[in-house]
């Protein structure tokens, strides 16, 4: 209630305080992060910073670190700065609407990236087709696993865009694949490697004959592997990522796990910029623009570490 009041009484003051913004030209967009810590969010925000400085576009980047009251106060903050556009990727479920609105009351165009806000949606969202891309990745660790064995998942922040597809996508394989039993399931906070390891660790204690774990994102999957390298070094355990981050490449190539899901990372930032320009002189955008990413294992990952040198 607390959030709504502070949305309805905010709006008024911003639309009043800024008056009706005209379309036209973009010069300075507001970058609204959900955590810098994770490197996927990173590569993001270089790409939409080097994309903007082609256009000649001033970038004010905001860090949320995870936060999502944080997260309205800097996008409030970043409306009164006189921002042409936000790139807005919410921090968490929760209070995810409010930026929306907030800027919409300032006719301020949203473009969502990665992240959508249930029931406030940017005026266009760029993604990945995570449904598709987990349900690819699942096939792809239960084929390795012969079909059967226990599995854990360890989910991504709850309520979230990418968590709530990827769970969808891998449960589309999970039904073909009725061997496979999940037999523990967590949430993390903030998709990170330290809470991979952590969730890891007590799952292992509790089902220390598991063959599979998902990590819905690569700094998940990589803290698994090292609870497992501690906990459990002598028993193969198959193990999925998602993201295609930097650094978890060069772990998959290693054989630190098996495979992830390598998303468009810089051509998100990219089109991000791309899309609050055509917003700023009134285009009209799809809802929503998925994007492909690549089943990338051992045998392909050489490839996308060149693209990161």
């Amino acid at each position: 209630m607390k959030l709504k009041h502070l949305f309805t009484a905010s709006a008024a003051m911003l639309a009043l305080s800024l008056g009706a913004a005209q379309a036209g030209e973009v010069k300075t967009i507001g970058l609204a992060v959900a955590n810098l810590q994770a490197n996927f969010f990173n590569q993001i925000k270089q790409s939409v910073e080097a994309e903007a400085a082609k256009q000649g576009i001033k970038v004010i980047t905001v860090d949320a670190k995870g936060d999502g009251p944080t997260q309205v106060n800097q996008i409030q903050d970043l409306i009164t700065q006189n921002i042409d556009a936000l790139i807005y990727i919410p921090a968490g479920a929760a209070a995810a609407s409010v930026p929306t609105k907030l800027a919409h009351a300032a006719n301020i165009p949203v473009i969502n990236v990665d992240r959508n806000a249930d029931g406030a949606p940017g005026d266009t969202f760029i993604a990945t087709d995570s449904v598709a891309s987990a349900k690819a990745v699942c096939d792809y660790i239960f084929e390795k696993a012969g079909h059967k064995g226990k599995m854990v998942i360890i989910h991504g922040q709850k309520g979230t865009t990418p968590e709530l597809d990827r769970t969808k996508g891998c449960a589309e394989s999970l039904k073909n694949n009725p061997d496979v039993k999940v037999v523990a399931e967590q949430y993390s906070n903030i998709w990170s490697q330290d809470e991979g390891f952590q969730i890891m660790q007590n799952m292992l204690q509790a089902n220390p004959d598991v063959t599979i774990v998902w990590g819905q994102a690569d700094a998940l999957a990589l803290g698994a592997a090292q609870a497992i390298k501690v906990g459990n070094p002598s028993q193969k355990i198959w193990i999925a990522g998602f993201d295609g981050d930097t650094a978890a490449l060069e772990a998959l190539k290693n054989g630190v796990f098996d495979v992830t899901a390598t998303q468009q990372t810089q051509k998100m930032g990219r089109m991000a910029v791309e899309d609050a320009i055509k917003l700023g002189k009134g285009e009209k955008l799809p809802p929503a623009q998925l994007l492909d990413a690549t089943l990338t294992n051992k045998d392909n990952v050489d490839g996308f570490i060149a693209q990161h040198p």
